[in-house]
């Protein structure tokens, strides 16, 4: 099913005022990096996948995870069944109070997991509301749970728990970072793998040193490898730009074949993605009959990016399809933007003489 989202943005707004960046340091420690000889904790890496193989082995963590266990629960004359996997932790140093915990898991709609954080009376100390958002993809999504005073987290999920894939966890720490005062504000929660932040989108125009930002659908919407299962997009500009880029985030991509753009019916080539270590618990592989290469989708949120040649934009009405890669399945695309250069009093410029 293609699904076309019309903007008619005049794509010459007011400008926007940006703040500067905010981090989040109060009550951590700083990084070891300026204690010699300190021993951090390590990271954990938990298997959730309820694996019934008698060669599965038994997990290795490290000593602050202390148990974990699954507790499925019976349905009420109010609620559905769900299955709650908690996990015992505790501090290593009283100086460690900020666990960082990206869940991985299959993000269907009505089955979206829940991070709960109890204390030892059986308080809760947070509630994360349900992760994800519903597009029944594999995806994976990030909490920062205050852990004074709490010594178990549990992850509740209707039904039998089978869509919940594993955990990563990590304790946070803090470090003197210097940034721009005039750069765009963002919230930022650190992943362990990569630092490019979440896409942010505006609901008006924004005009910055001779380029206009707009964005095309905030929303997430599902894509395919047909163009009948494309997001397509009509958008106006006013005067023809010099330079034009197109941003968003994709979820649950083949990393060897991406998105393929099009405009006013060319096809301009595929996006680039921002791939994060392949250390990243995110990656899936994936293996097909009668084909010996394996391949893998990355089930979270990457950046994606694609210049848009300035002659295939038009003064007027244009038309743009994001289209899945060959031999990719299902994703989603959300935070669509696009920018547009044109020449401003200050631009930087080469006037090249032949010879």
């Amino acid at each position: 099913m293609l699904v076309r989202v019309v903007v008619f943005a005049l794509l010459l707004g007011a400008v926007s005022r940006v703040c500067a960046q905010e981090a989040l340091s109060d009550g951590l420690p700083t990084s070891p990096d300026t204690k010699p000889g300190y021993a951090m904790p390590g990271s954990a890496w938990l298997d959730l996948r309820q694996n019934t193989s008698p060669n599965s082995e038994t997990q290795n963590a490290p000593p602050w995870v202390e148990a974990v266990t699954l507790l499925p629960v019976q349905a009420t004359a109010n609620t559905m069944s769900k299955s709650v996997f908690r996990i015992r932790v505790t501090q290593p140093t009283p100086d460690y109070q900020v666990l960082f915990f990206r869940l991985f898991f299959d993000d269907k709609p009505g089955r979206q997991p829940e991070l709960v954080a109890w204390d030892e009376s059986g308080t809760h100390v947070l509630r994360s509301g349900p992760l994800g958002s519903g597009i029944n993809l594999p995806s994976s999504d990030s909490v920062m749970i205050p852990m004074t005073g709490a010594s178990s987290i549990d992850i509740e999920v209707p039904g039998d728990g089978k869509t919940v894939r594993g955990a990563y966890l990590d304790w946070m720490t803090s470090s003197n970072v210097v940034h721009p005062l005039n750069a765009d504000r963002r919230d930022v929660i650190p992943e362990p793998f990569s630092s490019m932040p979440p896409l942010h989108t505006s609901l008006q125009d924004a005009e910055h040193f001779g380029t206009v930002t707009a964005t095309l659908a905030a929303e997430a919407i599902q894509i395919g490898a047909q163009i009948q299962e494309s997001a397509a997009f009509q958008f106006g500009i006013e005067a023809q730009p010099l330079a034009a880029l197109l941003t968003f985030e994709v979820a649950n991509p083949r990393i060897d074949a991406p998105p393929q753009i099009y405009v006013n019916g060319q096809n301009i080539g595929p996006v680039s993605l921002a791939l994060p270590e392949l250390a990243d618990p995110g990656y899936r592989g994936e293996m097909e009959p009668l084909v010996r290469q394996m391949h893998f989708q990355y089930t979270g949120w990457l950046r994606a990016q694609k210049t848009v040649p300035a002659g295939s934009l038009k003064v007027g009405t244009n038309d743009l399809m994001v289209v899945n890669g060959a031999g990719s399945g299902p994703s989603a695309i959300r935070a669509t933007q696009i920018q547009l250069k044109y020449l401003w009093d200050k631009s930087d410029y080469l006037l090249k003489t032949g010879h």
